[in-house]
């Protein structure tokens, strides 16, 4: 008749434990598959409106009107890192690449350029401050360069 006493204490003891594994099991589950994936669409987006923002960039420095001499500096202002990571932007031939270490963040973006632009080069990499150089007359050159901060 002892043992009566302990049944209360036993009973709140596997209460307590059943509670503990099932927010363990909760956790477990968010933090297994539901986080990083939000994070990788995240990261996704962020990735396609910086790419797109740099290719407005290179379009906008170039000038409209054609004159004799054209030289324009543009600083273009981008985030230090996708997903908490670095990140490069390259131009090959008239269009920009985004190459970044996350999987499912990249991609490419064609550039409207008037045809007066021989070319598109250089790259940049995050972290840095960005600048589009355009320079020439009735051919244009386009320059992706980086100034050290």
């Amino acid at each position: 008749m002892t043992d009566r006493g302990m049944t209360p204490v036993v009973g709140k003891t596997l209460e307590i434990g059943i509670v503990l594994l099932y927010v363990a099991l909760v956790t477990a589950a968010l933090y297994g598959g539901v986080v990083p994936s939000a994070q990788a669409d995240a990261a996704s987006v962020v990735g396609d409106r910086t790419l797109n923002a740099a290719a407005t960039s290179v379009e906008d420095a170039v000038p409209g009107v054609a004159a004799d001499a054209v030289t324009v500096r543009a600083r273009v202002a981008l985030p230090d890192t996708i997903g908490g990571q670095p990140y490069a932007l390259r131009a090959e031939d008239r269009t920009l690449v985004l190459d970044s270490p996350l999987t499912g963040v990249g991609g490419r973006a064609a550039l409207s350029l008037p045809g007066r632009v021989a070319g598109v080069s250089g790259e940049w990499h995050s972290g840095r401050d960005l600048l589009v150089v355009v320079t020439g007359g009735d051919a244009l050159s386009v320059e992706l360069r980086e100034v050290a901060r």
